[in-house]
Order: structure tokens, then sequence, then C-alpha cells
């Protein structure tokens, strides 16, 4: 019996990880999506320096969500890497970029070309995530459990749209961010940029999840299914709620709880939707769909894998609550030269 729900616990674990990486280095490529609208050095120095202590920790999740995949469920892995592969490329090319500009950036006379290139490894990395996204959400072509369609069928328009989202979804959370982490005139303009990224976000996620959920018809059958539709209602609603409070503490001028509203949004609508999509991992039109047994590992792998986490997940949180402990509080102008 407990075997039967390895796969279902490593699902929520993954869930886990990928939400923390999503809230926390989609703050950082939010960051880095900004300064490009910046033109002062200093300005942009502040803003690379608010998250200079932290980055390397919030990519090192993107390396461990890759493993876990690839442990957990080698079907998915398998068929994401393999249909994915130009957005994955890109995506790492852009984590490097940002990496490289940090480092260069603290020891070159002149930094605008490094806090530039921050910004648009940023980008990409953002736009390569929502195109990836966006391909797996809106099917993609399998055969007996493989990848059979073209290097290019992840580009649609709905992965151009999802990808616009994720952008703009990341400016979101990187602006509520500097709002935490700043004070002036920098802060000024995050509350600016926060309250229209929301407002576009909140468009561009609706369209989105209105287009999957007619695109596939067992997203709909959920809603004539009591529990399921109960549930789907309530969550969906906290994420409407969730926005309303949001703009609220904006206009309140509130310093933490957009970033926390932020979260909860977050939180609220991917578990919409992926209970939409449960119990299909890999979302297609049935019968291409692949469940979460399907592409489980075996019991033995998931049974390994688990207690392995249940030693390595508590010492990576602690590690993590007492960097943000070290680190709290605003960032100075003079910290940032």
């Amino acid at each position: 019996m407990e075997s039967l729900y390895l796969p279902q616990i490593w699902l929520a674990l993954i869930a886990f990880f990928l939400l923390y990486y999503v809230v926390t280095d989609g703050s950082d490529l939010g960051i880095g999506i900004i300064s490009l609208f910046s033109e002062r050095e200093a300005e942009r120095g502040v803003m690379m320096e608010s998250i200079g202590s932290v980055w390397h920790g919030h990519q090192t999740w993107l390396v461990l969500l890759g493993g876990m995949l690839f442990g957990a469920f080698p079907v998915f892995y398998a068929v994401l890497l393999s249909s994915l592969y130009i957005p994955m490329i890109c995506m790492l090319i852009g984590l490097a970029l940002r990496g490289v500009s940090f480092e260069f950036r603290a020891r070159a006379e002149s930094k605008g070309i490094w806090s530039r290139a921050f910004g648009i490894g940023s980008l990409i990395t953002a736009g390569s995530q929502g195109l990836a996204l966006g391909g797996l959400l809106g099917g993609l072509p399998i055969r007996n459990g493989v990848f059979s369609g073209e290097i290019w069928a992840w580009l649609t328009p709905f992965s151009v749209l999802v990808a616009v989202g994720v952008i703009v979804g990341y400016t979101m959370l990187g602006a509520n961010y500097l709002i935490m982490k700043t004070e002036g005139d920098l802060q000024d303009r995050a509350y600016r940029f926060s309250g229209a990224a929301a407002g576009i976000t909140l468009v561009l996620a609706a369209a989105a999840h209105t287009w999957v959920t007619f695109k596939y018809p067992f997203t709909l059958e959920k809603w004539a299914l009591p529990g399921y539709s109960t549930a789907l209602a309530l969550l969906l609603a906290a994420a409407f709620f969730g926005f309303v409070f949001y703009f609220r503490s904006l206009v309140r001028r509130k310093e933490l709880t957009p970033f926390l509203f932020n979260i909860a949004v977050i939180v609220f609508s991917f578990s919409a939707l992926s209970l939409s999509f449960y119990p299909n991992m890999i979302p297609n039109l049935s019968p291409e769909s692949i469940s979460v047994s399907e592409a489980a590992a075996s019991s033995g792998t998931l049974a390994f894998m688990l207690v392995a986490m249940a030693v390595l997940l508590p010492i990576i949180l602690t590690y993590t609550a007492f960097v943000y402990r070290t680190f709290r509080g605003k960032v100075s102008s003079e910290a940032a030269e």
C-alpha cells in the first residue's frame, strides 16, 4: 500500500521544489529584467547587490529539481529533454551569462556592459522557461511513451503566450523583492513595476488557463466531479482574492505583504492547474497522455531516494533560512559600488 503512494509523494516533493525555485530564482530573474529598464548604473548595481548573497543558492534548486526528475520520473525527464531541447539549452546559456556577469562586473572597471549582460541573461532564461512550460502544457506529440514530433514542436502561439506570461510574472516577483530590499526612488519604481506587471499577469494567466481548460476535455470533466469541482473552485477563488489583497497592499505601500500575496497567488494558481491535469503528468489529448504512475521509476528507486531526501531536505532548508537571516535588511547604494 505504501509503494502505491510513492509516485504521489514524489510528485508533491517535486512540486514543492518547483514552487520554491519559481519564487526565489524567479525573483532574481525579475530583478534582472527590471534592470534593463534602468539607465543608471548605480541603480543597476543596487538591484544586483540585493540578490548578490543568495542567487547562487537559488539556481542550486534548479539542479536539484533536474536530478529529482531524472531519478523519480525518468519517462517524464526523457520526454521533456528530447522535446524541449532548444529552450532548455537557451535557458542554460542565459543562466551562464547571468553567472559570468555577476563575477565579471565585480572586477571590471566598466561595469555597465556586465550589468546589461545580467539583464539580458535573465530575460533569456525567463523566456526559455516560459517557452518550455508552454510547449509542455500545449501538448507534445507522443507515441508509445516517446516524443515523436519535430524539433520545433514546442513553438506555438500558446507557448509564446505562456513565455510572455512567465517574463511578466517574474518581473512582478522581482519588483516585490526590490520593494522589500530597497528604498527611495528605486523602491517607488518597484511599486509601479509591481502594479503594472500584476495587471498584465492576471490577464495572461486567465487567458492561458481558459485555453488549457477548453483544449483538454478531461479538465472540463473535473468540474462535474463533486470533490474536484469544489477544490478547483476554492483554489481559483483563493488565487483571485490573493490578487485583490495584493493590489490592496500595493495601494497601502506595504513592503512585505505584496511579496507574500504574490507567493500565495502562485501557489493557488499552480495547485489549481495541477489538479486540473492530475493524474496526467505529461498532458496531451487522450490516449497519448502519460500519467504519474506511468512516468514514475520503480518503487525501490523511489523509496531509496525518499530516505535520502528525508536527510537532505531539512539540511537544505536550515541552511537557506540561515542565509536569508544573515543577509536580511535593506541594500544601500554604498554596498553596491
